[in-house]
Order: structure tokens, then C-alpha cells, then sequence
């Protein structure tokens, strides 16, 4: 994207009173960033929900100037800034309402493919968790899954030492702005992803990574994600938080089960009881339910279509974007077809009745 189109984003992402629901409101309304900023106070106050202390903030006269430095230091560091509308804007996190407007990233970051999984826990990682990761990692290597996770203390460093290890792309969401590694520890690793995968922020350089800010990166890490998984939590921590913004963004979401008495098991083993996430022991789970599958474990199988079916425009384009990309989740089609989630639903429903799809497990839908 343009450096001007980024400037505009950079101001109206520094504009007090405003989050990313309110802002994307603003550029449908009046067409871009730039357009928001340079709008005039009458026709804003029209904005449903956009009051004085918010207009006031967009006049600010330092926007541009703070905006005009920070894209300095974003063009002088190697460092890709996109937009929610951008092409390469993770395609997930788009379909989630308060995604960031603006993503910083440092990196090979390749998200092509549709198998991302975030592994999120306690800093105070066990012998257990470590464990688990280790045999997880290795055996999921056969799927060729992206690792997303927080590069925090425990079960989220480790989760990418063992990618880096599976020579497997992870990458780190970061609660501060992309000048520095936090912690410090973990400066090795971030580098090291770098090479394949690589580091995502929403936040400026210069940002403290503040108490606030790790609940504000937990939706990140739920929302680029296929599924999250929590190997291990006590009763209250930020992986039972990310854990719920993945429910309520309608992603998978798995727990490690453990013994009663552990204080690390309690977190995991109350998601599964209250049905916030579903057990997993192996990788044999989570291929399952998302419904992955190696090339050549593939079944071949003759399914006798019905001849001469009559398709209107939508089941017609529905039906030839899952011929040409294969199987795909609701979210992906919806996108690419430009259809309400509710309407790909029922296209898709009337195409599974006439034969012509079926759907998977992990809410995904194949042509047959």
C-alpha cells in the first residue's frame, strides 16, 4: 500500500476516542483513512455513534506529524504495515469485528495456506506442558502448520522453539511496537522466526508492552488462527482470555486435559467441562476436527453426482470457487464470493441437498 494511504491510517489509528469498530465505521462511510481525516466536523456528527470528544480528536492538528514519524521509522526499519482491506492482511483475521485497522510485520511471514494454530498457556511452563509440546510439535510437522503465539515466558516460547526446531513458520504477536523484544530473553528467537515467520504488532514503536496491551494482542493470536490450543493454565491467566475470544469468534478451540490436583491442569480441564473447548491428547485430535489431511492418506472416492442440476447465480458461484480452490471454510468463501455469512450458509445447505458439496469436520465444505 501507498505511504499516503498508510499515513491517513497511522492518523486515525492515534485519534483518542477511537477503536478499530469505530474506525472501520468511519472509512465505509466516508471511503478511505484520508477521507475520514480531512472530512468536516457537520457531516461527521451525522456518524451514528461518532460524538464531540471523537471529532475533536480528529482535528487534532499533531496527528499527521506523529503519523509523518512513525511511517518514517516504519520505512527506515524494514517493516510492512497493511490495512484490514489489504491483500495481505491475514485473511482470518479479517472476518473479526475489533481486528486492528493497521498490522505492523517483521518477517517471512507466509499465510497462504489455511492451517494456523495459536498455542497459548501458563509462563510457568511443567514438565508436562513441555513434554506435550515436544511430541505435539514433532507429529504436527506432517501438516505443515503455521505456530502462532505471544514470545511471553512458559508455554508460548517454547511453542515456537519447538517450530523453529520442526523447521515449522511461527510467528510472534507482540503486546508493544516492533523497535524491541519483550522480554529481552527471547530476542534470539525472535530473529530466529524472522527467517520463517516472523513478528506481528498492532502497536507503535516506542510502546510499553503494558499490562493492557497483552489482552489487546490476545485477539490477534485468537483471530489469525484456524483453532487455538491451551496446553496448559491455571484458573484465572491471559490463555483462558484468549481461549474465550476464540469462542466468541467461532474458531476451534482445544484443551490439554491433566490430573485434578495440578495447579497448571485446572485452567484446561474447566474449558473442557464447561464445553469451551474440546480435549485433545495428539495430533490425531486436531486433524480430525479440523479435518487435515496428508496427501497421500487422501481417500479417493467416486461420489455419483446428479446430472443436469440447476444452479442459480449464487449456488453456481459458490459451487466453482470450491472446484478451484478445494475445501475451504464458511469464513473464505463468504470472503471471496462477497456474500453475507448467513446467505453463503443457505447456498451452501441447498448445494449439500442437490449432492454437489458436503460438509467436513471443522466447518468446512468440499465440492464432490
Amino acid at each position: 500500500m501507498e505511504n499516503s494511504e498508510i499515513l491517513y491510517y497511522l492518523a486515525l489509528q492515534a485519534t483518542e476516542g477511537i477503536g478499530d469498530i469505530n474506525a472501520k465505521k468511519l472509512i465505509s462511510h466516508c471511503g478511505s483513512a484520508e477521507a475520514v481525516i480531512k472530512e468536516i466536523p457537520k457531516n461527521l456528527e451525522k456518524i451514528s455513534g461518532i460524538g464531540a470528544y471523537t471529532i475533536k480528536g480528529l482535528k487534532n492538528t499533531s496527528l499527521i506529524q506523529k503519523a509523518e514519524k512513525e511511517l518514517e521509522y516504519i520505512n527506515n526499519n524494514d517493516i510492512q504495515a497493511f490495512t484490514f482491506l489489504d491483500e495481505n492482511y491475514p485473511n482470518n483475521l479479517k472476518h473479526c469485528i475489533d481486528a486492528p485497522i493497521l498490522l505492523f510485520q517483521k518477517g517471512k511471514i507466509n499465510l497462504k495456506h489455511q492451517r494456523i494454530i495459536s498455542i497459548v498457556g501458563t509462563r510457568m511452563i511443567t514438565n508436562y506442558g513441555k513434554s506435550f509440546l515436544e511430541e505435539f510439535i514433532s507429529e504436527v510437522k506432517e501438516y505443515n502448520p503455521i505456530i502462532v503465539s505471544g514470545l511471553a515466558y512458559g508455554i508460548d516460547i517454547y511453542a515456537h522453539q519447538q517450530a523453529i526446531k520442526n523447521n515449522l513458520q511461527t510467528i510472534a504477536v507482540l503486546a508493544h511496537g516492533l523497535d524491541v523484544v519483550y522480554p529481552k530473553r527471547h530476542k534470539k528467537e525472535a530473529l530466529k522466526m524472522q527467517e520463517d515467520g516472523g513478528l506481528f504488532s498492532e502497536f507503535w514503536s516506542n510502546t510499553n508492552p503494558d499490562r493492557e496491551n497483552f489482552v489487546k494482542r490476545n485477539r490477534i493470536v485468537a483471530g489469525v488462527s484456524q483453532a487455538t490450543i491451551v496446553v496448559e493454565s491455571a484458573e484465572k491467566g491471559g490463555s483462558l482470555i484468549t481461549a474465550g475470544i476464540a469462542n466468541s469468534y467461532n474458531r476451534d478451540v482445544f484443551a490439554v486435559p491433566g490430573r485434578t490436583s495440578d495447579k497448571f491442569s485446572k485452567g484446561c480441564n474447566q474449558l473442557i467441562k464447561t464445553n469451551q473447548a474440546a480435549l485433545i491428547n495428539s495430533v490425531k485430535d486436531l486433524a480430525y476436527m479440523l479435518n487435515w489431511e496428508t496427501e497421500d492418506k487422501k481417500l479417493k472416492k467416486l461420489i455419483q453426482k446428479q446430472l443436469f442440476v440447476e444452479l442459480n447465480e449464487y449456488e453456481e458461484t459458490i459451487y466453482n470457487l470450491l472446484l478451484k480452490e478445494g475445501k475451504q471454510n464458511l469464513d473464505f468463501i463468504a470472503l471471496n464470493c462477497k456474500y453475507p455469512i448467513h446467505k453463503t450458509a443457505t447456498v451452501l445447505l441447498n448445494l449439500e441437498l442437490k449432492g454437489l458439496i458436503k460438509p467436513l469436520p471443522g466447518k468446512i465444505f468440499e465440492a464432490v
